[in-house]
């Protein structure tokens, strides 16, 4: 009964509701341009695990696929060591990797089996032995692809797949990015924008850091693209303010934090090489803000 009142109610009030919609005016939509930017390459290295991505020390290369890693020197390209595991091991699909102090620190994931399951795998790089691992088993959010520290605890990149590997009720456009804090309870999220998520269809994001400027940037599955985002004012979902050309064919990529240049290292998966870039800067349009700023905000801070 009461439910049908409220019902009664709602049809008397929808035409003055409509009416009062249509008399007011609203602000004009202001899209953000997208730069249109170019990396400069500045080395490469033969590789043969170059399948996933790479990752990168002061003095090293890392070159990543789905079970082996192998270390090569920046000096000349010569192999230092290898970690290699079994095909159908407990690591199967490691999707991308990057250095901090004496660890690389790697995203795992199960696929392409369903359910989606991840686990964050740890290295000693003086020796390419694991010396930790942390299982976040299965997850809504879908397959681990990348993570990174953030200001008060970490963020990380899921995907999902419209081919083999993904779920029949959840395509590409699911694939979301989480904030963790420091002990990796969910405490947020946000949405890849449309004019990325669409460039990296039937996938997601193969891989994605935070550079020092604040910024996060992404890697598709196979196009010469890398996607910069920034936080939105409001709202769930980045913000897409650049788009920088980059020689490699997708696939996850990390940045050298050993120096102050803006560097990074993706791979060529045809060509299985490793290959470091110089990245330009980018500009940070009005109404869009850092990832630093996070740790000023007391809203998104707990």
């Amino acid at each position: 009964m009461l439910l049908r009142r409220f019902c009664f109610i709602v049809v008397l009030l929808f035409p003055a509701v409509l009416a009062f919609a249509q008399g007011l005016e609203l602000p004009t939509l202001e899209t953000v341009p997208i730069a249109q930017l170019q990396a400069e390459e500045i080395g490469h290295y033969p590789a043969v695990e170059a399948g996933q991505g790479a990752a990168a020390d002061a003095e090293h290369v890392y070159a990543i696929v789905n079970t082996a890693i192998g270390q090569y020197r920046k000096t000349d390209g010569s192999l230092v060591q290898r970690w290699a595991a079994p095909r159908d091991g407990a690591v199967r699909h490691l999707n991308s990797c990057y250095v901090e102090g004496d660890k690389l620190y790697c995203a795992n994931s199960n696929f392409p089996e369903v359910p989606m399951a991840s686990s964050i795998e740890v290295f000693d790089t003086a020796t390419m032995t694991p010396v930790d691992s942390y299982s976040l088993g299965m997850l809504d959010e879908g397959s681990l692809t990348w993570f990174e520290r953030i200001p008060g605890g970490w963020m990380a990149g899921f995907a999902h797949y419209d081919e083999g590997g993904g779920l029949p009720y959840k395509n590409h456009s699911y694939a979301s990015i989480i904030r963790y804090d420091e002990q990796w309870r969910r405490i947020g999220g946000w949405m890849i924008p449309d004019t990325v998520i669409s460039r990296m269809q039937p996938h997601a994001a193969s891989g994605g850091g935070l550079g020092p400027d604040g910024l996060l940037y992404l890697t598709g599955h196979d196009r010469p693209e890398m996607y910069v985002l920034g936080l939105p004012s409001m709202g769930p979902k980045l913000v897409h303010i650049a788009t920088i050309a980059i020689d490699v064919e997708g696939q996850a990529f990390a940045w050298d934090k050993s120096g102050s240049d803006r560097v990074v290292y993706g791979i060529s998966r045809p060509n299985r090489e490793v290959r470091g870039f110089r990245l330009p800067d980018v500009n940070v349009p009005p109404g869009v803000w850092r990832f630093g700023d996070l740790g000023d905000n007391p809203l998104l801070v707990h």
